[in-house]
């Protein structure tokens, strides 16, 4: 029994000693992410071998989402983030055909409505409640779930989706995709930057939304995460901003 916590120790010790001996720009080299001579290159690597061999760093196989390296593909509005790792923001997945996105939501948050046109979802909660909703394609039936920890909803490939907090607590996801770019279309930010006329022609007229015309009202549309539902706001006493006030607070950040 000595001689074996003895081993132990020395064991431990040399762990220290190996860890010391490390050099210390092994530790912190800069991050690959964005690196587009990196990208280039472990594109037209020919193995796996060749991949690796270009990614120098042990740290280039590890993603922080709490401490992203860039924000670059994140979306981040007044109830939340979400916090993606595609083949730009992290190489290291170049060759995977996968990439991930963690999302937190706070109170009510709603990722908003939102298609994904190279990539299917798997969307698991890892925290809270999430509802979420899903609509195929012209003709599908809308689908609509309310999952709890460590359920997980499949978003097919394009389909249009949206996931949302019913609770007062924060929630958060993590959803995987079979692409190592599988791409993110917010439905109302693309819809509303289409021509005016040609919105008014596919609503059948003059549209007035939140008392004000279609003009004024395009600018106006919340960044994800947004507020809502309305339910939700008033069992947390949120008092749900006007979209005037969005406005300017987004123009301050």
């Amino acid at each position: 029994m000595h001689s074996q916590i003895l081993s132990l120790v020395a064991l431990a010790l040399a762990g220290t000693s190996l860890a010391a001996t490390i050099p210390n720009d092994k530790r912190t080299l800069p991050s690959t992410s964005g690196n587009q001579d990196i990208i280039n290159r472990l594109t037209l690597a020919g193995t796996a071998v060749e991949r690796i061999a270009i990614l120098t760093n042990d740290r280039d196989f590890t993603y922080d989402f709490l401490n992203p390296p860039t924000q670059r593909g994140n979306s981040t509005g007044r109830a939340g983030r979400t916090i993606n790792a595609n083949r730009a923001t992290f190489p290291g997945l170049i060759g995977s055909g996968s990439s991930m996105t963690v999302g937190f939501l706070d109170a009510c948050g709603m990722n908003t409505p939102h298609t994904h046109p190279r990539g299917t979802e798997l969307n698991i909660v890892v925290r809270g409640r999430l509802r979420t909703t899903v609509i195929l394609e012209n003709g599908a039936r809308v689908i609509e779930n309310t999952n709890t920890l460590y359920q997980m909803n499949v978003f097919p490939q394009g389909a249009m989706h949206q996931e949302f907090n019913p609770d007062c607590e924060p929630a958060v996801f993590i959803a995987g995709f079979n692409n190592e770019d599988a791409g993110t279309q917010q439905t109302a930010d693309t819809l509303f930057r289409m021509q005016s006329d040609v919105l008014r022609a596919s609503f059948g007229g003059e549209l007035i939304l939140d008392g004000r015309n279609l003009d004024a009202f395009k600018s106006q549309i919340p960044a994800n995460v947004a507020r809502g539902v309305q339910e939700c706001l008033t069992k947390c006493n949120i008092r749900k901003r006007s979209l005037d006030e969005i406005s300017r607070l987004d123009r301050l950040d």
